[in-house]
């Protein structure tokens, strides 16, 4: 079998095991979900579902969080951790939202990753969740399991993972693919424990079998 046909194979078992999937992270307008995924990082996305609750309480819309002063940011999020980076991030990004996008996220990838705060794995989020584009979100969970699952050779480094999963994934299929990876790492091969490969419905395809 070849890896491409081990991806096309994967791919259907999960949508079979997880038909519904979806960001973890709470949000009803695209520049939420920016700055979620800013605060998530280092950080479960449980909590920060939690505290930014109070922070849009506050600040409820682009314009009103780009006049905050970054310190009053940083007294809110910092149950995330990193709250001095982050607050900075989180306010010059919607500085630059406001000032160059009229409050709007904007839907090209080269644009989201100039914003303060923005790598590629949150760009891929948002091109993906906010906007339908064909999107690869290498996160944690997505590089421990496509390595143990032998579809990429030992790759560690985001976006090498990315490239090499370009290349095998469906573009329709990226973003639910990453989305389910994260469902199957939660629930079965977890990163602190052994993986619950009895449990597992791609135990048959998967090389490791429980061992890393």
């Amino acid at each position: 079998m070849t890896k491409k046909e081990l991806a096309l194979a994967i791919i259907e078992r999960l949508r079979e095991e997880y038909p519904d999937v979806g960001c973890s992270l709470d949000y009803d307008e695209a520049w939420k979900l920016l700055v979620s995924v800013r605060l998530a990082a280092q950080c479960t996305d449980a909590r920060v579902n939690i505290v930014v609750q109070d922070l849009y309480a506050k600040y409820p819309d682009v314009e009103a969080l780009a006049a905050a002063n970054p310190e009053n940011i940083e007294q809110i999020v910092k149950p995330c951790g990193l709250g001095h980076s982050k607050a900075r991030d989180i306010s010059a990004c919607m500085r630059i939202l406001r000032d160059q996008y009229g409050g709007k996220v904007p839907c090209d990838f080269d644009a989201l990753l100039a914003l303060p705060g923005v790598g590629r794995k949150s760009a891929n989020l948002i091109m993906g969740d906010v906007f339908g584009k064909p999107a690869i979100v290498t996160d944690t969970h997505c590089i421990r399991l496509v390595n143990r699952m032998g579809l990429v050779d030992q790759i560690k480094e985001p976006k090498k993972v990315e490239m090499a999963l370009w290349d095998l994934i469906p573009p329709e299929e990226g973003n639910d693919f990453c989305h389910r990876l994260v469902y199957h790492g939660r629930d079965i091969c977890t990163a602190r424990t052994k993986p619950h490969c009895e449990k597992c419905c791609l135990q048959d395809l998967c090389p490791k079998n429980g061992i890393d």
